[in-house]
């Protein structure tokens, strides 16, 4: 999943950036200024906004705003120092998705962005079930009819992105670009190995017919 930061404090967007990156391979790029947000948030595909209001350049209110207007549905997390029921309401009303006061807790941080990206993917329950294929994205297990299947980090990142768009087809493009960085272009030969990878562990012989669930590649 590939998540947008836009906060000043740039401390706090490392932080929580490196968490998203190490602890749940993330593609995180981040941004310390409104207006750079905003270009960045309008520029690109992501997953997940996490936002601040108070933000040199534009407030993050006006962000929000904007991207709503031009009909962006990312789903947005703001967080702010400013707790009040007023703000919140505002948040809201603006069209944020979820609102998270600081300080706050990072496990509580993380949930809250996995939760937002599967319900923008239709996809609320964290057990994920596809014909005999079942992915648990808060164990990271993925099972075919009851037997475990070992992935790698991005492995299962691919599939997990897939497995949200089931029933669509996935250029080659559109996953780079949702799990990697701004730097996606240079691993643009090797997609092709990780989905052909993927199709040889989940179902080597075509035993269960998982093409017919459309988790595939476009040219």
């Amino acid at each position: 999943m590939r998540v947008l930061i836009i906060e000043d404090e740039k401390r706090l967007a490392q932080n929580i950036s490196q968490v998203l990156i190490e602890n749940e391979g993330y593609a995180v790029d981040l941004s310390f200024d409104g207006i750079d947000g905003l270009h960045m948030a309008k520029s690109s595909s992501y997953d997940l906004i996490v936002l601040d209001l108070r933000l040199p350049g534009m407030h993050g209110l006006d962000i929000l705003k904007t991207l709503r207007a031009q009909r962006n549905t990312t789903p947005v997390l703001i967080l702010t120092a400013c707790d009040t029921p007023s703000d919140v309401v505002k948040g809201l009303d603006c069209g944020s998705d979820d609102y998270l006061t600081k300080p706050f807790d990072i496990g509580e941080f993380v949930a809250r962005c996995k939760a937002l990206i599967r319900r923008s993917y239709g996809k609320a329950n964290p057990i994920m079930t596809i014909g005999p294929l079942i992915m648990d994205t808060l164990t990271r297990k993925v099972t075919i009819n009851g037997k475990h299947i070992i992935l790698s980090s991005m492995e299962y990142h691919t599939l997990e992105y897939l497995a949200l768009r089931a029933g669509q087809v996935v250029s080659k493009e559109e996953l780079l670009e949702h799990l990697y960085d701004f730097n996606w272009e240079r691993f643009s030969n090797v997609i092709e190995v990780y989905v052909s990878t993927l199709r040889k562990k989940i179902d080597p012989q075509k035993k269960y017919n998982l093409y017919s669930f459309h988790m595939g590649l476009s040219s």
